[in-house]
């Protein structure tokens, strides 16, 4: 990708462990790079088909005047995160954030953290058979749309679909989610686990009925294997209720294990 870089952007905030910091503060110094595609506003030579980097300055410097932290880790994650959620070209951002007067006691030039973050692409499969499933499958849809570090792309249509693994039950309402995410696997794991549980979700019997069941599908390309999570999912292969949803919202990814496409998946299925 593209860069636009912001270099050395002095602002005067009040940051940090001590409570002189933050009541008197001190001078902060904030670089960071911008990626993302440049190619239009190089050819239309439009600013509306860029980022406005003055904007960018600006919000910067608001927030970090507008807030208080005791880390610049803090600040660095949260600036990172202002950027990538506020101005929508952007897919990725590194943010260094320097601390010129740290009071450590000892002669040094500066204090720096910098970090990269970016934005994720993340696939979820939603079924329910239990209460009033479309409802409840809406509301998750909203709720995980409304976590700040979420943007929902698209939904699949609901499907009806025969039970798998357990037959002796109703028959389930799925789909899939394509998700823009700042959060990492495992926070948005609990993000949908917490979603879950407040529609009343009860872990049983595996396989059994259920209110509202939201499994991560895929999460980039990345291969994850830990004692909480497996991504890609280890059984979606076999799943047409994942498959289907998956083959209309994103036919041609292709999954990083298997490397075939979703349609292909489905058909051989």
């Amino acid at each position: 990708m593209d860069r636009i870089k912001i270099i050395n952007l002095e602002c005067f905030a009040k940051h940090g462990v001590y409570e002189e910091e933050n009541m008197l503060g001190q001078k902060f110094v904030v670089s960071a790079a911008l990626f993302l595609d440049t190619r239009k506003a190089g050819v239309s030579d439009d600013i509306n088909e860029s980022v406005n980097y003055a904007g960018v300055c600006r919000s910067i410097v608001d927030w970090m005047q507008d807030n208080t932290c005791n880390l610049i880790e803090a600040v660095a994650e949260k600036l990172a995160e202002m950027i990538l959620t506020q101005f929508e070209p952007v897919k990725k951002v590194t943010v260094e954030v320097k601390k010129p007067w740290a009071p450590i006691g000892m002669p040094l030039e500066t204090v720096a953290v910098e970090i990269t973050r970016k934005k994720h692409t993340a696939y979820v499969a939603f079924g329910s058979n239990l209460g009033d499933s479309r409802q409840l499958i809406d509301e998750a849809v909203e709720k995980l749309g409304s976590i700040a570090q979420n943007k929902v792309l698209k939904v699949s249509d609901y499907i009806v679909t025969k039970p798998y693994g357990v037959e002796d039950q109703p028959d389930f309402l799925n789909g899939c989610i394509m998700l823009e995410t700042l959060l990492e696997p495992l926070e948005l794991l609990d993000a949908m686990q917490n979603i879950e549980n407040e529609a009343g979700r009860k872990r049983i019997k595996r396989w059994g009925p259920r209110t509202l069941d939201l499994d991560l599908i895929f999460y980039d390309d990345d291969i994850i294997y830990n004692e909480r999570l497996t991504v890609p999912h280890a059984d979606m292969k076999n799943r047409e209720f994942v498959l289907k949803p998956m083959a209309q919202i994103a036919p041609y990814y292709v999954h990083p294990v298997y490397k075939k496409t979703m349609l292909e998946m489905l058909k051989e299925l």
